[in-house]
């Protein structure tokens, strides 16, 4: 199926509404839930969540996981925080902060990954795009941009959780957390 054909398949369908299922050759391929996943408590997976080892804090948006026995690099989905490990840049004011913050938490943990069909399963460096369960049900992603680590990051075509990352990040703003404090990063 055409890329194209299938993301406008799944706009309608999101504004439609209920649950949708697409099947190419009699193969389920998308199951959508219906626009109630929008609503801030709900937090229904697009795609199950599989329970993965959290092996080590690459920064303060990349993780690696155990999953399955096997080692894989996963990019948090709509989060971005500033750089401390890309050999082309210099170490970002509160890089080193928000890698030590998501360090923290993540350190001897288990964590829930879920996907994002709007993300695609991989971005352009083979990394998993996940959104990142801690084992109380808290969304990583989420909590590093509400505590001011990070940033709303949208790449490229908007994804399940958007709106409320954007509020997330308001939020810090207006509190002054973190990166958004008088003086932290002028």
């Amino acid at each position: 199926m055409n890329k194209k054909v299938l993301w406008i398949i799944v706009l309608v369908l999101l504004v439609l509404g209920g649950e949708k299922v697409i099947k190419v050759d009699n193969e389920e391929v998308l199951s959508i839930p219906s626009p109630r996943i929008f609503q801030e408590e709900a937090h229904e997976p697009l795609i199950q969540k599989t329970l993965s080892t959290v092996l080590r804090v690459i920064d303060g948006d990349t993780i690696e996981v155990s999953r399955n026995g096997i080692s894989e690099k996963v990019r948090l989905i709509g989060v971005n925080t500033p750089e401390t490990v890309d050999p082309r840049k210099k170490v970002e004011c509160f890089g080193k902060e928000a890698s030590r913050f998501v360090t923290d938490i993540l350190t001897g943990t288990s964590v829930s990954l879920e996907a994002d069909v709007s993300q695609g399963e991989r971005d352009r460096y083979g990394r998993l795009l996940r959104y990142v369960y801690l084992p109380n049900g808290t969304l990583l992603n989420k909590t590093i941009i509400a505590e001011g680590y990070g940033y709303e990051y949208t790449y490229r075509v908007p994804y399940r959780y958007m709106n409320e990352f954007k509020e997330a990040q308001s939020s810090a703003k207006k509190l002054q957390k973190g990166l958004w404090a008088d003086g932290v990063c002028e």
